[in-house]
Protein backbone atom coordinates (compact mmCIF):
# COMPACT_ATOMS: atom_id res chain seq x y z
CA UNK A 1 0.00 0.00 0.00
CA UNK A 2 1.12 3.13 -1.11
CA UNK A 3 1.55 6.25 1.84
CA UNK A 4 2.31 9.71 1.21
CA UNK A 5 5.10 12.07 2.69
CA UNK A 6 3.55 15.28 3.50
CA UNK A 7 4.45 18.64 4.81
CA UNK A 8 2.70 18.65 8.16
CA UNK A 9 1.75 22.20 9.99
CA UNK A 10 4.64 23.53 11.84
CA UNK A 11 3.04 26.69 13.20
CA UNK A 12 0.28 29.23 12.62
CA UNK A 13 2.92 31.31 10.73
CA UNK A 14 4.97 29.16 8.70
CA UNK A 15 3.39 28.45 5.08
CA UNK A 16 6.37 27.22 3.72
CA UNK A 17 9.47 24.82 4.11
CA UNK A 18 12.66 23.93 2.52
CA UNK A 19 13.14 20.85 1.60
CA UNK A 20 17.00 19.51 3.70
CA UNK A 21 18.86 16.29 3.43
CA UNK A 22 17.18 13.14 2.33
CA UNK A 23 18.05 10.81 4.84
CA UNK A 24 16.49 7.38 2.74
CA UNK A 25 17.00 7.32 -0.63
CA UNK A 26 14.79 5.67 -2.91
CA UNK A 27 14.73 1.73 -3.01
CA UNK A 28 15.70 1.88 0.65
CA UNK A 29 13.59 0.40 3.56
CA UNK A 30 12.91 2.51 6.72
CA UNK A 31 11.51 1.21 9.91
CA UNK A 32 7.70 3.19 11.43
CA UNK A 33 8.65 6.69 12.82
CA UNK A 34 12.54 6.72 11.77
CA UNK A 35 13.27 9.86 10.22
CA UNK A 36 13.11 9.96 6.38
CA UNK A 37 14.09 13.90 5.38
CA UNK A 38 15.15 17.16 6.93
CA UNK A 39 12.34 20.00 6.60
CA UNK A 40 14.35 23.62 6.95
CA UNK A 41 11.49 26.34 8.73
CA UNK A 42 11.72 29.59 9.18
CA UNK A 43 12.70 28.91 12.84
CA UNK A 44 13.80 25.19 12.73
CA UNK A 45 15.05 22.02 11.24
CA UNK A 46 13.14 19.45 12.13
CA UNK A 47 12.80 15.30 10.63
CA UNK A 48 9.86 14.26 9.17
CA UNK A 49 9.63 10.57 10.20
CA UNK A 50 8.50 7.67 8.51
CA UNK A 51 4.45 6.90 8.58
CA UNK A 52 4.75 3.40 8.11
CA UNK A 53 7.35 0.80 7.44
CA UNK A 54 8.03 0.15 3.93
CA UNK A 55 10.88 1.58 1.26
CA UNK A 56 10.83 4.84 0.12
CA UNK A 57 9.42 4.80 -3.53
CA UNK A 58 9.72 7.73 -5.29
CA UNK A 59 11.19 11.31 -4.20
CA UNK A 60 8.78 13.72 -5.35
CA UNK A 61 10.78 17.15 -4.37
CA UNK A 62 14.54 17.51 -4.17
CA UNK A 63 16.59 18.90 -1.52
CA UNK A 64 16.94 22.27 -1.56
CA UNK A 65 13.51 23.05 -2.96
CA UNK A 66 10.31 24.57 -1.51
CA UNK A 67 7.59 22.89 -0.75
CA UNK A 68 4.16 24.50 1.31
CA UNK A 69 2.22 23.08 3.83
CA UNK A 70 0.63 19.91 2.94
CA UNK A 71 2.43 19.05 -0.42
CA UNK A 72 3.06 15.68 -1.02
CA UNK A 73 6.97 15.10 -0.98
CA UNK A 74 7.36 11.59 -1.86
CA UNK A 75 6.13 8.00 -1.73
CA UNK A 76 6.68 5.19 0.71
CA UNK A 77 5.37 1.53 -0.32
CA UNK A 78 4.03 -0.34 3.09
CA UNK A 79 6.46 -3.59 3.66
CA UNK A 80 8.60 -5.49 5.46
CA UNK A 81 12.33 -5.10 5.07
CA UNK A 82 12.78 -8.17 3.06
CA UNK A 83 9.66 -7.93 1.34
CA UNK A 84 10.39 -4.91 -0.12
CA UNK A 85 14.18 -5.68 -0.67
CA UNK A 86 12.72 -7.69 -3.00
CA UNK A 87 10.25 -6.04 -4.40
CA UNK A 88 12.55 -2.90 -5.06
CA UNK A 89 15.54 -5.80 -6.85
CA UNK A 90 12.65 -7.56 -8.49
CA UNK A 91 13.64 -6.35 -12.50
CA UNK A 92 17.03 -6.72 -11.37
CA UNK A 93 17.20 -10.17 -9.95
CA UNK A 94 16.03 -11.51 -13.49
CA UNK A 95 19.56 -9.59 -14.78
CA UNK A 96 21.92 -11.28 -12.18
CA UNK A 97 20.68 -14.00 -10.63
CA UNK A 98 23.97 -14.73 -8.45
CA UNK A 99 23.66 -11.11 -6.69
CA UNK A 100 19.97 -11.82 -5.42
CA UNK A 101 20.79 -15.40 -4.64
CA UNK A 102 23.05 -14.19 -1.50
CA UNK A 103 20.78 -11.93 0.70
CA UNK A 104 22.22 -13.85 3.66
CA UNK A 105 25.55 -12.90 3.19
CA UNK A 106 25.10 -9.39 2.36
CA UNK A 107 23.20 -8.63 5.46
CA UNK A 108 25.41 -10.29 7.33
CA UNK A 109 28.04 -7.66 6.40
CA UNK A 110 26.12 -5.19 7.61
CA UNK A 111 27.02 -3.90 10.82
CA UNK A 112 25.85 -1.36 13.80
CA UNK A 113 27.97 1.14 12.80
CA UNK A 114 26.70 0.85 8.89
CA UNK A 115 23.27 1.16 9.99
CA UNK A 116 24.11 4.43 11.52
CA UNK A 117 25.91 6.14 8.51
CA UNK A 118 23.69 8.42 6.21
CA UNK A 119 23.05 7.43 2.16
CA UNK A 120 24.73 11.18 1.63
CA UNK A 121 27.75 10.52 4.31
CA UNK A 122 28.02 7.02 2.46
CA UNK A 123 29.04 8.14 -0.86
CA UNK A 124 31.62 10.30 0.39
CA UNK A 125 33.18 8.20 2.84
CA UNK A 126 33.58 5.87 -0.53
CA UNK A 127 34.36 8.74 -2.63
CA UNK A 128 37.46 9.41 -0.52
CA UNK A 129 38.15 6.17 0.53
CA UNK A 130 37.16 6.74 4.35
CA UNK A 131 36.05 4.91 7.40
CA UNK A 132 33.37 5.87 9.37
CA UNK A 133 34.90 5.16 12.26
CA UNK A 134 37.18 8.36 11.35
CA UNK A 135 34.86 10.02 11.55
CA UNK A 136 33.27 12.19 14.43
CA UNK A 137 29.13 11.62 14.21
CA UNK A 138 27.27 14.64 15.70
CA UNK A 139 23.51 13.74 14.05
CA UNK A 140 21.01 12.43 16.08
CA UNK A 141 21.00 8.67 17.66
CA UNK A 142 24.97 8.98 17.04
CA UNK A 143 24.21 9.12 13.08
CA UNK A 144 26.87 10.12 10.83
CA UNK A 145 25.67 13.11 8.62
CA UNK A 146 26.98 14.63 5.06
CA UNK A 147 28.09 17.65 6.81
CA UNK A 148 30.30 15.23 9.53
CA UNK A 149 32.44 14.01 6.37
CA UNK A 150 32.50 17.45 4.58
CA UNK A 151 33.86 18.91 7.90
CA UNK A 152 36.17 15.96 8.32
CA UNK A 153 37.55 16.54 4.74
CA UNK A 154 37.79 20.04 4.77
CA UNK A 155 40.00 20.09 8.57
CA UNK A 156 41.75 16.88 6.85
CA UNK A 157 43.18 19.21 3.91
CA UNK A 158 43.70 22.61 5.73
CA UNK A 159 45.88 20.48 8.51
CA UNK A 160 48.21 18.94 5.77
CA UNK A 161 49.79 20.28 3.40
CA UNK A 162 51.67 18.65 0.55
CA UNK A 163 55.45 18.48 1.66
CA UNK A 164 57.74 19.53 -1.49
CA UNK A 165 59.82 17.19 -3.50
CA UNK A 166 63.31 18.72 -3.08
CA UNK A 167 63.52 22.42 -1.36
CA UNK A 168 63.30 25.08 -3.76
CA UNK A 169 66.57 26.93 -4.75
CA UNK A 170 66.47 30.94 -3.40
CA UNK A 171 64.61 32.98 -5.58
CA UNK A 172 66.63 36.05 -7.00
CA UNK A 173 65.37 39.37 -5.58
CA UNK A 174 64.12 40.77 -8.73
CA UNK A 175 61.81 38.04 -9.44
CA UNK A 176 58.61 37.41 -7.29
CA UNK A 177 57.92 34.49 -5.05
CA UNK A 178 56.41 31.62 -6.54
CA UNK A 179 52.89 31.16 -6.66
CA UNK A 180 51.71 28.59 -2.89
CA UNK A 181 51.03 25.76 -3.61
CA UNK A 182 48.41 23.05 -2.43
CA UNK A 183 45.18 22.57 -2.75
CA UNK A 184 43.04 25.64 -3.07
CA UNK A 185 39.63 24.02 -2.87
CA UNK A 186 36.32 26.23 -3.00
CA UNK A 187 32.45 24.68 -2.38
CA UNK A 188 29.30 25.91 -2.85
CA UNK A 189 26.72 25.24 -0.28
CA UNK A 190 23.29 27.05 -0.45
CA UNK A 191 21.88 28.84 2.24
CA UNK A 192 19.42 27.04 4.28
CA UNK A 193 15.84 28.61 5.14
CA UNK A 194 16.76 29.07 8.79
CA UNK A 195 20.13 30.35 8.34
CA UNK A 196 18.34 33.11 5.66
CA UNK A 197 15.55 33.96 8.60
CA UNK A 198 18.54 34.31 10.96
CA UNK A 199 20.45 36.63 8.40
CA UNK A 200 17.83 38.59 7.45
CA UNK A 201 16.43 39.36 11.30
CA UNK A 202 19.81 40.00 12.56
CA UNK A 203 20.18 42.72 9.90
CA UNK A 204 16.73 44.26 10.26
CA UNK A 205 17.64 44.43 14.27
CA UNK A 206 20.59 46.49 13.45
CA UNK A 207 18.61 48.22 11.64
CA UNK A 208 15.20 49.50 12.71
CA UNK A 209 16.35 49.64 16.61
CA UNK A 210 18.84 51.77 18.36
CA UNK A 211 20.76 49.19 19.96
CA UNK A 212 23.53 50.23 22.87
CA UNK A 213 25.44 48.15 24.92
CA UNK A 214 26.84 48.23 28.47
CA UNK A 215 28.81 46.30 30.21
CA UNK A 216 30.06 45.14 34.18
CA UNK A 217 31.37 42.34 35.77
CA UNK A 218 30.47 39.86 38.12
CA UNK A 219 32.46 37.85 41.06
CA UNK A 220 31.50 34.57 40.59
CA UNK A 221 32.73 33.18 44.10
CA UNK A 222 29.58 33.19 45.74
CA UNK A 223 27.88 30.73 43.34
CA UNK A 224 30.41 28.70 42.59
CA UNK A 225 30.82 28.38 46.77
CA UNK A 226 26.57 27.72 46.73
CA UNK A 227 27.10 25.08 43.88
CA UNK A 228 30.13 23.27 45.66
CA UNK A 229 28.34 22.89 49.08
CA UNK A 230 24.97 22.02 47.75
CA UNK A 231 25.73 20.16 44.67
CA UNK A 232 25.31 16.52 46.75
CA UNK A 233 22.16 16.69 47.53
CA UNK A 234 20.72 18.74 44.48
CA UNK A 235 21.66 16.06 42.44
CA UNK A 236 20.29 13.42 44.81
CA UNK A 237 16.83 15.06 45.03
CA UNK A 238 16.56 16.08 41.17
CA UNK A 239 18.71 13.37 39.27
CA UNK A 240 20.52 16.59 37.66
CA UNK A 241 23.40 19.15 39.00
CA UNK A 242 22.52 22.77 39.34
CA UNK A 243 24.49 25.03 36.96
CA UNK A 244 24.99 28.49 36.06
CA UNK A 245 22.05 29.49 34.42
CA UNK A 246 19.45 29.02 36.49
CA UNK A 247 21.12 31.63 39.07
CA UNK A 248 21.36 33.82 36.36
CA UNK A 249 17.48 33.63 34.82
CA UNK A 250 16.51 34.32 38.34
CA UNK A 251 18.64 37.32 38.68
CA UNK A 252 17.57 38.39 35.39
CA UNK A 253 13.86 38.28 36.24
CA UNK A 254 14.41 40.26 39.06
CA UNK A 255 16.39 42.95 37.09
CA UNK A 256 12.93 42.89 34.50
CA UNK A 257 10.53 43.71 37.84
CA UNK A 258 12.41 46.73 38.56
CA UNK A 259 12.89 47.85 35.03
CA UNK A 260 9.89 46.90 32.98
CA UNK A 261 11.17 48.16 29.97
CA UNK A 262 13.60 45.63 29.12
CA UNK A 263 10.64 43.24 29.30
CA UNK A 264 8.86 44.68 27.02
CA UNK A 265 8.01 45.69 23.52
CA UNK A 266 7.91 49.18 21.16
CA UNK A 267 5.01 48.80 18.50
CA UNK A 268 5.83 52.53 16.63
CA UNK A 269 2.59 51.94 14.41
CA UNK A 270 0.23 51.66 16.45
CA UNK A 271 2.61 54.08 19.04
CA UNK A 272 2.23 51.89 22.11
CA UNK A 273 4.89 50.04 24.15
CA UNK A 274 3.61 46.62 25.61
CA UNK A 275 5.06 46.15 29.10
CA UNK A 276 4.47 41.99 30.09
CA UNK A 277 3.86 41.07 33.23
CA UNK A 278 5.38 37.80 33.15
CA UNK A 279 8.39 36.46 32.13
CA UNK A 280 9.51 33.70 29.20
CA UNK A 281 13.26 34.08 29.49
CA UNK A 282 14.75 33.02 25.26
CA UNK A 283 18.17 30.99 25.98
CA UNK A 284 20.27 31.13 22.88
CA UNK A 285 21.72 27.93 21.62
CA UNK A 286 24.15 27.56 18.71
CA UNK A 287 24.60 24.97 16.84
CA UNK A 288 25.50 23.46 13.10
CA UNK A 289 22.46 24.30 11.47
CA UNK A 290 21.75 28.28 13.17
CA UNK A 291 21.13 30.28 16.36
CA UNK A 292 17.98 29.16 17.60
CA UNK A 293 16.31 30.50 20.94
CA UNK A 294 13.83 28.27 23.03
CA UNK A 295 11.69 29.82 25.56
CA UNK A 296 11.74 28.95 29.20
CA UNK A 297 7.84 30.12 30.01
CA UNK A 298 6.62 31.67 32.95
CA UNK A 299 10.05 31.47 34.10
CA UNK A 300 8.89 33.19 37.36
CA UNK A 301 7.09 30.81 38.38
CA UNK A 302 9.71 28.18 38.11
CA UNK A 303 12.12 26.90 40.74
CA UNK A 304 15.58 26.10 40.28
CA UNK A 305 15.72 22.49 39.73
CA UNK A 306 12.38 22.88 37.64
CA UNK A 307 14.55 25.62 35.63
CA UNK A 308 17.21 23.42 35.34
CA UNK A 309 14.79 20.46 33.84
CA UNK A 310 13.38 22.91 31.06
CA UNK A 311 16.89 24.22 30.16
CA UNK A 312 18.15 20.22 29.96
CA UNK A 313 15.14 19.34 27.80
CA UNK A 314 15.33 22.13 25.52
CA UNK A 315 19.33 21.85 25.11
CA UNK A 316 18.53 17.76 23.76
CA UNK A 317 16.16 18.84 21.53
CA UNK A 318 18.30 21.58 19.94
CA UNK A 319 20.99 19.25 19.72
CA UNK A 320 18.54 16.42 17.90
CA UNK A 321 17.33 18.79 15.59
CA UNK A 322 13.27 18.04 17.57
CA UNK A 323 12.22 21.47 18.55
CA UNK A 324 9.20 22.39 18.26
CA UNK A 325 8.20 25.69 16.44
CA UNK A 326 5.95 26.28 19.48
CA UNK A 327 9.63 26.18 21.23
CA UNK A 328 10.84 28.80 20.12
CA UNK A 329 7.92 31.36 19.88
CA UNK A 330 7.54 34.12 21.94
CA UNK A 331 10.04 35.18 24.20
CA UNK A 332 10.50 38.74 26.06
CA UNK A 333 13.82 38.62 26.85
CA UNK A 334 17.17 36.65 26.06
CA UNK A 335 20.50 35.38 27.81
CA UNK A 336 23.24 34.10 25.09
CA UNK A 337 25.93 32.20 26.94
CA UNK A 338 28.85 32.50 24.80
CA UNK A 339 31.10 31.63 27.91
CA UNK A 340 30.92 27.89 26.89
CA UNK A 341 33.03 28.24 23.64
CA UNK A 342 34.99 30.62 25.74
CA UNK A 343 34.14 34.04 24.86
CA UNK A 344 35.64 37.26 26.61
CA UNK A 345 33.75 39.66 25.92
CA UNK A 346 31.39 40.68 23.29
CA UNK A 347 27.99 42.62 22.18
CA UNK A 348 25.31 40.48 21.30
CA UNK A 349 22.47 41.49 19.67
CA UNK A 350 18.62 42.16 20.35
CA UNK A 351 16.45 39.25 19.49
CA UNK A 352 13.28 41.64 17.62
CA UNK A 353 10.93 42.45 18.72
CA UNK A 354 12.04 42.09 22.71
CA UNK A 355 14.22 45.12 23.83
CA UNK A 356 17.47 43.67 25.85
CA UNK A 357 19.43 40.88 25.67
CA UNK A 358 22.22 39.71 28.47
CA UNK A 359 25.54 38.37 27.25
CA UNK A 360 27.37 35.69 29.66
CA UNK A 361 31.25 34.95 28.85
CA UNK A 362 33.80 32.74 30.15
CA UNK A 363 35.14 32.85 33.76
CA UNK A 364 38.37 33.53 34.75
CA UNK A 365 40.37 34.43 37.93
CA UNK A 366 41.77 38.11 37.66
CA UNK A 367 43.40 40.14 40.40
CA UNK A 368 40.94 42.56 42.19
CA UNK A 369 40.65 44.68 45.31
CA UNK A 370 39.23 43.65 47.94
CA UNK A 371 38.81 46.24 51.19
CA UNK A 372 42.27 47.60 49.86
CA UNK A 373 43.72 44.15 49.31
CA UNK A 374 44.26 42.47 46.04
CA UNK A 375 42.89 38.95 45.59
CA UNK A 376 42.33 36.26 43.01
CA UNK A 377 38.56 36.08 42.37
CA UNK A 378 36.39 34.03 39.43
CA UNK A 379 35.42 37.02 37.51
CA UNK A 380 33.09 37.17 34.49
CA UNK A 381 31.95 40.07 32.45
CA UNK A 382 28.59 40.39 31.47
CA UNK A 383 27.28 42.38 28.49
CA UNK A 384 23.57 43.89 27.99
CA UNK A 385 22.51 45.12 24.60
CA UNK A 386 18.92 46.88 24.99
CA UNK A 387 16.72 48.99 22.40
CA UNK A 388 17.30 52.56 23.50
CA UNK A 389 14.16 53.77 21.64
CA UNK A 390 12.55 52.34 24.94
CA UNK A 391 15.43 51.94 27.46
CA UNK A 392 17.08 54.67 28.79
CA UNK A 393 21.17 54.39 29.55
CA UNK A 394 20.59 54.91 33.28
CA UNK A 395 17.80 51.97 33.18
CA UNK A 396 20.11 49.93 31.45
CA UNK A 397 22.85 50.00 34.11
CA UNK A 398 20.88 49.96 36.94
CA UNK A 399 19.68 46.64 35.75
CA UNK A 400 22.60 45.35 35.36
CA UNK A 401 23.57 46.53 38.49
CA UNK A 402 20.62 44.85 40.16
CA UNK A 403 21.91 41.14 38.18
CA UNK A 404 25.33 42.05 39.22
CA UNK A 405 24.18 41.96 43.21
CA UNK A 406 21.94 38.99 43.01
CA UNK A 407 24.98 36.64 41.66
CA UNK A 408 27.38 38.32 43.85
CA UNK A 409 25.02 37.41 47.01
CA UNK A 410 22.52 34.59 46.09
CA UNK A 411 20.63 35.14 49.36
CA UNK A 412 18.90 38.23 47.66
CA UNK A 413 17.19 35.79 44.98
CA UNK A 414 15.51 33.90 48.27
CA UNK A 415 14.43 37.62 49.72
CA UNK A 416 13.88 39.09 46.13
CA UNK A 417 15.49 42.13 47.56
Amino acid sequence: MAHELKIPQSGESITEVEIGEWLVQEGEFVAVDEPVVVIETDKASMELPAPVSGTLAKILVAEGDEAAVGDVIGVMEEGEAAESKGSAEAPAAAAAPAEAAAPEAAASEATDEDARVMPAARRLLDEHGLAASAVKATGPGGRLLKEDVQRHLESSSSGAAPAPAAKPAPAPAAKPAPAATGPRQEERVKLSRLRRTIATRLVEAQQNAALLTTFNEVDMSAVMALRKKYQPEFVEKYGRKVGFMSFFVKAVIEGLKEIPGLNAEIRLEDREVIYRNYYDIGIAVGGGRGLVVPVIRNAERLSFAEIEATITELAVKARDNELEPEDLEGGTFTISNGGIYGSMLSTPIVNPPQSGILGMHNIVERPVAVNGEVVIRPIMYLALSYDHRIVDGREAVTFLVRVKKAIEDPARLLLEV
